[in-house]
């Protein structure tokens, strides 16, 4: 198991940015994909961006050109940075870790089997 612990969560206007951040154990991005993830109130989790372990990304259509995932090695850091934000991005965010990953399961939260605790967004109009 992974331990993943997110932060960076806030109260924003539509249209601001936030980063999060995800701190995860040693040596984690060399052996795992990680993936951001979301749930909104009486909505399914969502898969929001994914980063493989050659360096790969994938993004869900509504966030394409505003979120960027990224990660930092040395840090052993995941991050989401999200711009233009909208108030149908507010949700609870959750980082994740699964073993490597093909591209069209890499937004699927069944194949992750390690979870931050999460972090709230709320985007206000």
């Amino acid at each position: 198991q992974v331990q993943l612990v997110e932060s960076g969560g806030g109260s924003v206007q539509s249209g601001g940015s936030l980063r999060l951040s995800c701190a995860a154990s040693r040596y984690t991005f060399s052996r795992y994909c990680m993936g951001w993830f979301r749930q909104a109130p009486g909505k399914e989790r969502e898969g929001v961006a994914a980063i493989n372990t050659d360096g790969s990304t994938s993004y869900t259509d509504s966030v394409k050109g505003r979120f960027t995932i990224s990660q930092d090695n040395a840090k052993n850091m995941l991050y989401l940075q999200m711009n233009s934000l909208k108030p149908e991005d507010t949700a609870m965010y959750y980082c994740a870790a699964a073993p490597p990953l093909a591209w069209w399961t890499r937004l699927q939260g069944r194949y992750y089997n390690s979870w931050g605790q999460g972090t709230q967004v709320i985007v206000s109009s």
